[in-house]
């Protein structure tokens, strides 16, 4: 791919994309985190979506080593590993584009259709988990404060899903020396909470409620 869409858009904004070899020699220095299905990764400046495309990938090619004779298993367990994934970008078209290379990287591993429930509860999990905005200020391309859900396969098919607001869960490096985005301290507590959902209830919300920020 072309690595600089515009001197512009690098003036502007210093915009320069990794080659995906660099990605994958990135990656493979964290390869065992890469590959663990509840390991959350968040790519602050996510651009079109290099970094956590492969990341997804890696983890989908997880879920099929472990869950492959099961598709139940299988579909259930690659949208949680969809779930632990999260991105900020600056600019519209980027962060439209890495929603469409997350969503067409979910769907063809599981040889998903558009009309399929688990393509639209991915297409609503991506509308949460990669954020128009800037993640200097922590804040929406509207202004408001950005907001992550925390994703939590329960078993049986159901998902459980907490909000919590980004700039608390930047404050947590100060209380706890655990290394996940979302570490328990008492402190910190949701925003919001949800009842367990389906992939069926997920789909039905990607209708009512449309992608966020889509240019």
């Amino acid at each position: 791919m072309n690595l600089i869409k515009s001197r512009k858009r690098v003036a502007d904004h210093g915009e320069v994309f990794t080659p995906a070899w660099m990605v994958d020699a990135m990656l493979d220095l964290v390869k065992e985190e890469s590959e663990r299905l509840d390991s959350r990764f968040l790519e602050p400046a996510c651009g079109s979506g290099n970094f956590i495309v492969k990341v997804l990938r890696r983890k989908l090619a997880a879920v099929e080593r472990k869950f492959g004779k099961s598709d139940f298993e299988k579909q259930h367990y690659a949208l949680w590993a969809l779930m632990c994934i999260y991105g900020i970008e600056l600019l519209a078209d980027n962060i439209a584009e890495c929603r469409e290379n997350m969503l067409e990287s979910f769907a063809s591993n599981l040889n998903l259709q558009q009309s399929d429930d688990f393509y639209r509860a991915a297409a609503y999990v991506l509308s949460q988990n990669l954020v128009h905005g800037d993640a200097r200020t922590i804040r929406t391309n509207s202004g408001e404060p950005i907001v992550f859900a925390e994703w939590g396969y329960i078993g049986k098919g159901k998902f459980q899903r907490r909000d919590f607001r980004f700039d608390t869960l930047t404050g947590m490096s100060t209380h706890t020396e655990q290394g996940s985005l979302f570490a328990k301290h008492e402190i910190f507590t949701p925003i919001q909470t949800y009842p367990p959902m389906t992939v069926r209830e997920l789909a039905s919300a990607a209708v009512n409620e449309p992608l966020k920020e889509t240019p």
